[in-house]
């Protein structure tokens, strides 16, 4: 078997990733005391989320994936692949939903020695958005924004965190890389591991697949690769694991409905959309689900790692999200409903804006700026007024003034009546600020002086259009039957098991029980 790697480094956007891997009922669970979930219960939470586009759920693979999902996280455990560990205290999005589980969902790795990556130490991509090294307790403990900045009480380390440095003399997160491992990069690690230990496998690196072999049937028979010494073919079955199409613009275009200055990425920059184009050039099929299902979140350009920035800085107290009538219109802490409310009425909510006051400043700073510190020039505007400050950024005064008084009102009450923000477990947990009582995510915007941005939406490297599989991996055709020889796992592929819904840990819990399975099919294996 060939691995054949685009860039110079291993791991792609799940190294970059939190390594959250949502399973339903998995063993891990119970090893660790939580008992209750069933594989029923996580069907009926994947078919509450699905609900606002159920026509776009694929009930075979839905029941497919749910069903294999236990079974792939201890295949992975008992071959030695990662030890699991549930991430603590972290509930599913969907909090109220039938079949919702407080806590058991969300598993990752065990932090993982990188010494034991032996030669391929070097080759890791090391995520720049989480601080690895540390883990998901102590993350909670501080909170996330939090965990980014420096321990002034212990030994000197960089700063790390979510792609939000504006400053150009930050270095990337990774640049060293800790002594255990964490995070998406832990999880990449401890499979990359085990795999550089399997006789038979083969890692080539800086090897970009631009073709498929087919025969005159129909089945594709290898792959060429583009290299530094020209083109190289392989022959056999096919996987495609290319993940999304961030950063290519015009697939952006076709399945997004935005343009470059609407959007970004903070994935690596080899997510060019590759699996798609390869599936397009032997008649495969894609789906395209609608805008506003995609997995992208607010944020903005910055000089920092890929060019663009995100974070929990949009879910921190003393911050809210307006459009240009100075109008909230979302849970503004919670991204799918921004992606969500923005991207179903974009002629109103584009642009939107990221509001926030001096308390904001003195407590938490912005992405990689530290509490206190002057604002990366040219990225946030300032004013000593909420209504000067709405004149600057070209949104209505009065209506901006409006709703911060509204919205003060709100965070006195610890109750926002229009939107609910602060009422979903999972944020308040993962992006807020646990030392802000009584609420992680609520806090007034109302000392002067006053700041605000322009946001775009950045990707995360999950593409919820894609690649069409059936429930074995299996690329179809747009007749809808399968290419023999041609499979496809991960973010490549289209969303559709849970169809509009999307939890996050659903990309990487799915990609793993694909891969479970495509392997199975490819080898004849029961």
């Amino acid at each position: 078997m060939t691995i054949l790697e685009a860039g110079e480094k291993m791991g792609g956007a799940a190294a970059y990733s939190g390594g959250q891997v949502w399973a339903g009922a998995n063993h891990v669970a119970e090893r660790e005391g939580i008992e209750g979930d069933t594989k029923e219960l996580a069907e009926k939470y994947i078919r509450a989320i699905a609900h606002r586009n159920p026509e776009f759920l694929d009930e075979a693979a839905m029941k497919r994936w749910i069903d294999t999902a236990p079974d792939a996280i201890r295949y992975w455990e008992d071959v030695g692949a990662i030890k699991w560990a549930v991430i603590p205290g972290l509930a599913d999005y969907f909090n109220a939903s039938d079949g919702a589980r407080p806590a058991g969902r969300y598993l990752t790795n065990v932090p993982f020695p990188s010494d034991e990556l032996g030669e391929w130490k070097d080759k890791l991509l090391v995520s720049p958005y989480f601080p690895v090294g540390t883990d998901y307790a102590e993350l909670f403990a501080k909170g996330r924004r939090q965990s980014v900045m420096k321990d002034e009480d212990a030994e000197p380390k960089q700063m790390q965190g979510f792609g939000q440095s504006e400053r150009r003399d930050a270095e990337p997160a990774g640049s060293d890389m800790p002594d255990m491992l964490t995070f998406g990069t832990g999880v990449v690690a401890s499979f990359l591991a085990r795999v550089a230990r399997e006789p038979g496998i083969t890692i080539k690196l800086k090897h970009r697949v631009t073709g498929l072999k087919h025969d005159g049937d129909g089945r594709v028979t290898g792959a060429i690769a583009t290299t530094d010494d020209g083109e190289a073919e392989f022959d056999g079955p096919v996987v495609l694991a290319t993940s999304t199409f961030d950063n290519d613009p015009d697939l952006v275009r076709e399945f997004v409905g935005l343009e470059p200055d609407q959007w970004g990425s903070v994935g690596p920059k080899t997510l060019r959309g590759d699996g798609i184009k390869l599936v397009r050039q032997v008649g495969g099929a894609t789906v395209n689900l609608p805008p506003t299902a995609q997995t992208m979140q607010p944020g903005w350009k910055s000089d920092y790692n890929e060019g663009f920035s995100y974070g929990p800085d949009t879910a921190m107290p003393h911050t809210m999200i307006v459009n240009r009538a100075g109008k909230r219109y979302c849970d503004d802490s919670y991204w799918p409903d921004v992606a969500d409310k923005t991207m179903s009425n974009r002629d109103v909510n584009l642009p939107f804006f990221l509001i926030f006051d001096e308390q904001s400043h003195e407590k938490y700073g912005l992405g990689m700026t530290p509490p206190g510190e002057p604002y990366p020039e040219g990225l946030v505007t300032t004013a000593d007024t909420l209504a000067e400050l709405a004149e600057a950024l070209g949104i209505d005064p009065e209506g901006l003034t409006q709703t911060a008084e509204t919205f003060n009102g709100y965070v006195a009450a610890d109750n926002d009546a229009e939107f609910g923000r602060g009422t979903k477990e999972f944020v308040r947990r993962f992006y807020g600020d646990p030392n802000n009582k009584p609420n992680p995510v609520l806090g007034t915007i109302e000392k002067p002086p006053f700041h605000g941005m322009k946001l775009r939406f950045v990707a995360a490297s999950v593409g919820n259009s894609g690649i069409h599989v059936d429930g074995e991996g299996r690329v179809l055709s747009e007749d809808g039957k399968p290419i023999p020889g041609l499979h496809a796992v991960g973010s490549c592929t289209a969303q559709t098991v849970s169809g509009t819904g999307y939890n996050s840990g659903i990309a990487l819990g799915r990609g793993l029980a694909m891969a479970y399975l495509v392997s199975r099919d490819i080898t004849g294996a029961n």
